[in-house]
């Protein structure tokens, strides 16, 4: 199982609060996945995936959350808490195709 560090994400409108993060990724490990993708990994127990808090330097492990109704999304989890880590993060850089 390999652990990543997940360091940037996209959102299709990035100043949006109530849109969901579409891809999360690595720039400098050159990787980036859909959020399908992580879910399905986190969930088959293949990967686990991690953000560093900045000022802390602290690891929050990145989760599934399934609520009714709602597609599932991702999130981190410290110190007992969900919390919303991810959407701190800055912007992938666009990649060409």
């Amino acid at each position: 199982m390999a652990d990543a560090q997940v360091t940037c994400i996209i959102k299709p409108n990035p100043q949006s609060p109530h849109e969901h993060i579409t891809h999360v990724g690595n720039p400098a490990q050159n990787w980036m996945w859909t959020r399908e993708k992580v879910i399905e990994s986190i969930e088959a127990k293949t990967n686990t995936f991690f953000v560093l808090e900045p000022g802390t330097g602290k690891r929050a492990d990145i989760g599934v959350v399934r609520e009714p109704g709602k597609a599932p999304y991702l999130r981190t989890y410290a110190d007992g808490k969900w919390n919303n880590n991810l959407l701190s993060l800055s912007q992938c850089p666009v990649r060409a195709a």
